[in-house]
């Protein structure tokens, strides 16, 4: 190859494309983004929308359904689901793989815009969100120290403003704050005195509060606008805001009610280590970086809290870039472990430093190169993109080992130091260039895979190409460069070395007594052969399936739910308890903070984060299922644990999705599923959306009656709400804030059911009745929440899983499930984790289809001929033995990353086969029989194929081993590489030499080809 020729003869060239590419990547490295996964593009968007105090029901009814049949021809939808809750609607849109996000998200704001003027006036503007996971919060911030009144005013007018200065930061929400408002606390009595009603009042302070442009008048050259200012400037201008009456006469506001400066009632509450608090969730932009944005935050805060003094606490809660840091320098760890591996495995086959020198330079001179690749091609630094390198970092090395192997067999032949590199690059450069190829090919169907598969996959077989190649440009140019200047005594024999030398003469005489015996017994080795893949098969039912590996990032949750309808003070009091328990646990918990009544009064959620994993002997999920246990010793609440999986949380594993026409048989239905799949050994605190009812007061006014009044149903209900909800008649502005101004009635007008019976209706003619006398009372159980898919009633069963592979658990949860007698029209399917597994596994199986096929086209092509390429291909069923005994050995589920390195293995073992037949063709060629030519090449390729087996595997053993944090997700893949190339390459020096023999006198036979020739 005149390029292999190029490099010997023009060393200086060679030098400095090497260093201006060496310098290239370290400005590309330091700039290369860091996170913990690549990024995932989730084709999901949300649609949130407020309905103060509604019931699920008229929240279903008159927001849900109408936005549900507004969206749901927008082009690419695949799927709608809604969530109707008291006071709020949420509906999630998941499009097809594939959609046009962008646009999508444009056709979805033009349908809310044709149907949000017909949504009741008291919704809010529906909130249309792009979801994806990096939207979560980078850090949460605990601010302690004061009342939450005083607390919310500084959070408000201090820290919030600052946080978002700081680089990277898009925004912060705050939970636990109070909202200030004012309150117009109206007197019954003088209402009724002076005949006046709700709405007139209503009326009197929008028409006063109020500015608007009347006109232009002529000053000399100039137009002036003319503008009538009324808005108020003070709370005295509201009490002396003038109402007139149906007599006529004329009353102030502080007649008739008493202006307060108050809070709205707090609905929600949040509490950190115990002690009442503000929550800050920090979200990125879009465009940042996790850990970037991470060290901003924490870098101001020193100067943030010298503002606050020390009456106010700042406290870092959750830190997600914490456990990125840990994961990534855990995998760079493990890259540099495994490449000292690979060093000393060189150097104890070649003897010589300078030989290993010549070798080790490609390793960090192609990870700089991939740098600079990964950062023109938009990667970031993350724990795949990491271990992609960390499990190419023996492969690394490969291509230059079998180029370097046979540089000096020609020079121990005499050959000089140039014609050495020339020849002996030249000659095995093109099967290196096959082998490679073989690698890099199987990458090349992840094209046709849709989803997070994609998402994963995707970068780490990036980082992983871009490793190869660059190894491959190492091998063929820089390693024949340098052999011809340094290898003058490189790898002549040391007394210090020779018993290294002496055992692999003593392997070699073993493997040429075996490597005869099979080819004697060549029947016999494929019957063995084949009843080892068959045995192996076996064991698949033992190992079972599951989605992603959990990470132990240390963070879990436990939610606590007591009866729907019961009070914010009796859910905190359920919260003191449960403090007490957690305080058992000091010594693992670094922090946890709970809020209370985020999403209903009688919920509470706690986010736990326990200290590092090393200073621990538990992981995290041991220690929730400890805990878990004595949280139900708790009466008066459902609570339930449960460890988050860390920055990789797809949803819950077990997701049973019921649907049917009607919501009260779905409910029933979920208590009934509950029941059955806690039965299932694996199953972990499974819960329904069934939860129970919430109790309301059903009124219902009779027609007939209200109309004797001159009365409306729509005018009654309008004043049932303003008592007993309070209704905002205007805005007040005050130094840049806008408060609400609200009608409400004193708390002892309006809490009790005699409250509602006497409540005095005022009619048209200026006359009052109770409500009893047009209206009707009965007191039911309405539902919690109202779930919708596909326009459709549903109802969801969720669970955790515990010491069980996922599908082992789906598969006992479905028999359950086909075992259970589902009323006609009503159906279950299983979503969440179990439904991305088999979409993904399904997706992975027809990629490693195309990988298998892409291998032979590309050895088909290398060798001109369909009979060798076939012949190396049974290295490839051979490896199967290794993957399943080593996901057996190791206890794992097979899973995303360990199918990944099932399709890499397709393209990694076959190149010792592929080494091992390109050079019994070469000494065929050369006029040697057969036999002596697969004795030959079988003894002279030992050597290399040792070299390149087991650099390759033993760099891999920190990830096969989980060192560090965040190791979990890449173990899976370096033990299906470590077990599956080990195994595979046993069978490849002795049962490819046998196939390779077996196949010969098949195509002799059918050829017709000379029986003496092949002897």
């Amino acid at each position: 190859m005149k390029l292999v020729s190029a490099s010997v003869k023009r060393p200086v060239g060679v030098i400095m494309i090497v260093l201006a590419i060496v310098a290239l990547g370290v400005v590309s490295v330091r700039n290369l983004a860091v996170d913990l996964f690549p990024e995932i593009e989730l084709p999901v968007a949300v649609i949130a929308t407020s309905y103060t105090d509604a019931a699920p029901e008229d929240v279903e009814n008159l927001i849900s359904r109408p936005i549900e049949s507004a969206v749901s021809t927008v082009e690419g939808m695949d799927t709608i689901q809604s969530q109707s809750q008291p006071g709020s609607s949420l509906v999630v849109m998941m499009f097809k793989n594939g959609t046009d996000l962008d646009q999508a998200m444009l056709d979805v704001r033009e349908k809310i815009d044709q149907v949000k003027d017909f949504l009741p006036d008291q919704a809010g503007d529906p909130n249309i969100l792009r979801f994806s996971p990096d939207s979560l919060p980078v850090m949460y911030v605990g601010v302690t120290g004061k009342d939450a009144e005083a607390l919310t005013e500084i959070a408000n007018d201090q820290i919030v403003p600052f946080f978002e200065r700081q680089g990277g930061v898009a925004s912060v929400t705050v939970e636990g704050a109070v909202q200030r408002e004012i309150q117009l606390e109206l007197d019954p009595g003088k209402i009724k005195q002076y005949g006046v009603t709700s709405q007139e009042i209503l009326q009197a302070l929008n028409s006063t509060n109020s500015s608007t442009s009347v006109g232009t008048v002529d000053k000399g050259n100039q137009d002036l606008q003319l503008r009538v200012t009324g808005e108020f400037n003070s709370l005295d201008e509201i009490n002396d805001t003038i109402i007139t009456t149906q007599a006529g006469a004329t009353i102030h506001v502080e007649d008739i009610a008493e202006v307060k400066d108050t809070f709205k009632d707090q609905t929600s509450k949040a509490f950190v280590n115990g002690e009442n608090s503000i929550v800050l969730s920090m979200m990125k932009q879009t465009d940042a970086n996790t850990v970037e944005v991470a060290n901003n935050i924490r870098a101001s805060f020193e100067e943030l809290q010298g503002e606050l003094g020390e009456e106010v606490q700042l406290d870092i809660l959750i830190d997600t870039s914490e456990f990125i840091e840990l994961s990534v320098d855990s995998v760079v760890q493990n890259i540099m472990i495994g490449g000292a591996i690979a060093i000393f495995i060189l150097l104890l086959f070649l003897k010589s430093i300078r030989a290993t020198l010549v070798i080790g330079l490609s390793i960090p001179i192609a990870l700089i190169a991939t740098f600079a690749m990964m950062y023109f091609s938009g990667q970031t630094l993350n724990v795949l993109t990491l271990g992609g390198l960390a499990l190419g970092v023996g492969m690394m090395v490969d291509s230059s080992i079998v180029i370097l192997e046979h540089i000096y067999s020609y020079r121990k032949n005499g050959h000089s130091l140039k014609g050495s590199a020339i020849k002996g690059a030249t000659e095995l450069a093109p099967a290196v260039i096959a082998s490679t190829t073989t690698t890099l090919v199987v990458f090349l169907p992840m094209v046709f895979v849709d989803g997070i598969a994609s998402d994963l996959f995707t970068p780490l077989g990036l980082a992983v190409s871009f490793s190869l190649i660059a190894s491959l440009i190492v091998a063929i140019t820089l390693v024949p460069m340098l052999s011809s200047k340094l290898l003058s005594k490189a790898m002549e024999e040391q007394g210090g070395r020779y018993w290294f030398d002496r055992f692999l003469n003593w392997l070699q005489d073993v493997y040429s007594k075996g490597l005869k015996k099979v080819l004697k017994w060549r029947k016999t080795t494929v019957a063995i052969v084949i009843l080892a893949i068959i045995g192996s098969l076996a064991l698949v039912p033992l190992i079972g399936a599951e989605f992603i590996p959990a990470s132990d990032q240390g963070q879990a949750q436990i939610t606590v739910e007591t009866e729907p309808g019961t009070a914010i003070t009796y859910t905190e009091s359920i919260v003191q308890e449960v403090n007490k328990v957690l305080g058992d646990y000091g010594e693992v918990i670094e922090t946890s903070y709970v809020t209370i009544g985020e999403t209903a009064k009688n919920e509470a959620t706690y986010t736990l984060q326990m200290v590092s994993a090393n200073e621990r002997e538990k992981s995290t999920t041991e220690i929730i299922q400890e805990m878990d246990n004595v949280l139900q010793d708790i009466a008066g609440a459902e609570i339930a644990a449960i460890a988050l999986d860390g920055g990789f949380s797809m949803g819950d594993p077990i997701q049973i999705v019921l649907n049917g026409p009607e919501h009260e048989v779905l409910r029933e239905l979920a208590e009934e599923v509950v029941a059955e799949i806690s039965a299932v050994d694996g199953v972990f605190n499974p819960s329904s959306t069934a939860s129970g009812g919430i109790p309301q007061m059903a009124i219902s006014v009779d027609e007939e009656k209200a109309a004797l009044y001159g009365l409306s149903e729509q005018q009654i209900t309008s004043q049932i709400q303003v008592q007993f909800t309070g209704q905002t008649a205007t805005r007040y502005r005050e130094n840049g804030q806008e408060l609400e101004v609200r009608l409400v009635y004193p708390e002892d007008k309006r809490s009790s059911i005699s409250d509602l019976e006497s409540m005095q209706v005022h009619t048209m003619t200026g006359a009052t009745i109770p409500l009893e006398e047009v209206a009707t009372f009965e007191e039911v159980q309405g539902p919690a929440s109202l779930l919708r898919e596909n326009q459709q009633p549903q109802m969801n069963v969720t669970s955790a899983i515990v010491d069980r592979d996922l599908a082992g658990i789906v598969t006992d949860i479905e028999t359950k499930l086909d075992s259970m007698s589902f009323p006609e029209g009503y159906s279950y399917a299983v979503g969440g984790q179990a439904e991305d597994m088999r979409e993904s596994f399904g997706q992975l199986a027809l990629a490693l289809i195309f990988s298998i096929f892409l291998v032979y086209a590309v050895m088909a092509v290398q060798f001109e001929n369909f009979l060798y390429p076939f012949i190396i291909m049974f290295a490839m069923p051979t490896a199967v033995i290794g993957v399943i005994i080593g996901l057996f050995v190791m206890d794992i589920s097979l899973n995303i990353p360990g199918f990944i390195g099932i399709i890499m293995l397709a393209g990694i073992v076959v190149n010792n086969s592929i080494i091992l037949v390109d050079y019994i063709n070469i000494l065929r060629r050369r006029g040697m029989e057969r036999k002596q030519a697969l004795m030959e090449a079988g003894r002279s390729r030992l050597r290399p194929i040792l070299m390149t087996t087991l650099t390759t595997v033993l760099a891999m053993i920190p990830l096969g081993l989980a060192i560090g944090e965040g190791a979990e997700i890449q173990q899976p893949l370096a033990v299906t590489i470590i077990f599956g190339l080990s195994f595979s390459t046993l069978f490849t020096l002795f049962f490819v030499p046998v196939v390779y023999t077996l196949l010969d006198d098949l195509s002799a036979k059918m050829t017709g080809r000379n029986k003496k020739k092949r002897a």
